[in-house]
């Protein structure tokens, strides 16, 4: 229960914060961006089975391997990109402190 409070709380919370903290005067938009990262969830799809509850994404599937977090980092570089790797990063925060409790 603290596990999954923890880790739905840093997918959808820790956005929310970063949003009205540093990014106020669109932090709706902000907000979205950064959960949006959620989708990259849909890589589960390629594991057999699909759901695992035992099962640490981190280093298993390939949208959250550490070479692909090293592009989510080099993404909060641009402007740009800032969003969208931030809310990469967050996703990957929040796995890993799910894999912590395995």
């Amino acid at each position: 229960m603290l596990q999954s409070i923890l880790h739905y709380g840093i997918h959808f919370g820790l956005p929310l914060l970063v949003a009205l903290l540093f990014f106020k005067s669109n932090w709706k938009v902000a907000y979205l961006i950064m959960a949006a990262a959620i989708l990259i969830d849909v890589d589960h799809l390629l594991a057999t089975p699909i759901f695992e509850a035992n099962r640490c994404s981190i280093n298993f599937h390939p949208l959250h391997t550490y070479y692909a977090m090293v592009v989510y980092v080099l993404l909060l570089l641009p402007k740009k990109t800032r969003l969208i790797g931030l809310g990469l990063c967050i996703h990957m925060l929040a796995d890993y402190v799910d894999c912590s409790f395995m």
